[in-house]
């Protein structure tokens, strides 16, 4: 995002939108081809997701709230494998430089940047004919060693996840109408739509996933294919109660209600919460680290030995029968 070149209309946006991002010295303030992240002794962990317009976000969605969640899916990603935030790259293909949209955007991003303590060390901007695309890769640093990966969980061990699962699916198909939005007061609405465009990274349980789980991701396309994905790398199953998933108080009353379906909050994407697994003998310690950083987990199953896809059963042992696990872009 930097170059030493002839002033064009890219310098000029990256001078007034985005040197100010870029406060780390290893960004060299955007001027050279490329940055420089200092040894500490730990082992960098780097992470790339993109968000494009009409597929993680909506056209008409604020500019300030693609900032954040163009930067957040990348933190949440970091917290899953127990690293830190050092820096990030950035990637914009744009439309046209409309100040308007690029001002907000830039200072939401700023703001983030600060908060979570992941400065903006370079990257590129791009003009595009098709929709808006912010792709970011973000470094992480975790101890030598000690990236908690999605393979090592055990049989025996207890599947855990942060926070509630299914309120940014919620919040996408109330901002798309239809029932749900019908079947919600305008308070219940702006949480479940925060709840989709704005992701809570938790870079609290960074330092805890770390130390405690033996596998972990975080939930990005659905809690049920994102499990799957994590029992195949491991070569274990599971078994999840459904009772035992953590809703929202929104969530379980339209589930209540026959409104939605926990098939909907199981296969929806854009929780961003993590989904980990933690030797029984350690789930208690866990959870009290958890509780001292803020952050709610719940014990939501158990892992088993097997190849079978994961099992979702109710209170009386039937299991759920899902027709999708998890949104797919292909």
């Amino acid at each position: 995002m930097g170059s030493a070149k002839p002033a064009s209309s890219e310098d000029s946006l990256i001078a007034r939108y985005f040197r100010p991002l870029a406060t780390d010295p290893g960004a060299f303030r955007l001027d050279d081809d490329a940055a420089a992240l200092r040894p500490d002794g730990n082992d960098i962990v780097v992470t790339v997701d993109a968000i494009v317009e009409g597929v993680h976000f909506l056209p008409d969605d604020p500019p300030e709230t693609v900032a954040r969640k163009a930067l957040r899916v990348n933190l949440s990603d970091l917290a899953a494998k127990g690293a830190k935030p050092a820096g990030f790259v950035l990637a914009l293909a744009l439309r046209s430089t409309d100040e308007a949209w690029l001002k907000p955007f830039a200072a939401a991003l700023g703001e983030d940047a600060v908060q979570f303590g992941c400065p903006l060390l370079g990257g590129d901007t791009v003009s595009t004919p098709g929709p808006l695309m912010i792709s970011v890769t973000a470094f992480g640093r975790v101890p030598p060693g000690r990236m908690v990966h999605r393979s090592g969980a055990k049989a025996g061990e207890r599947v855990m996840v942060t926070g509630t699962i299914g309120d940014a699916a919620l919040g996408l198909a109330i901002l798309k109408g239809g029932q749900i939005h019908a079947a919600t007061d305008n308070a219940v609405r702006e949480l479940l739509v925060g709840r989709y465009r704005v992701p809570q990274p938790r870079l609290a349980m960074a330092e805890i996933i770390s130390e405690f789980a033996s596998a972990s991701m975080d939930v990005s396309d659905g809690l049920a294919g994102d499990l799957t994905k994590l029992c195949g790398v491991s070569g274990i199953s599971a078994v999840i109660d459904l009772q035992q998933v953590p809703l929202s108080g929104p969530a379980a009353d339209l589930v209540s209600r026959g409104i939605v379906g926990m098939e909907t909050l199981l296969a929806g994407g854009d929780d961003y919460e993590i989904l980990c697994t933690v030797p029984e003998d350690r789930v208690d310690a866990f959870a009290q680290a958890a509780r001292r950083a803020g952050i709610p987990v719940g014990s939501i199953g158990t892992v088993v030995a097997g190849s079978a896809a994961p099992k979702f059963v109710d209170k009386a042992g039937k299991e759920l029968a899902l027709e999708r696990l998890s949104y797919s872009h292909f």
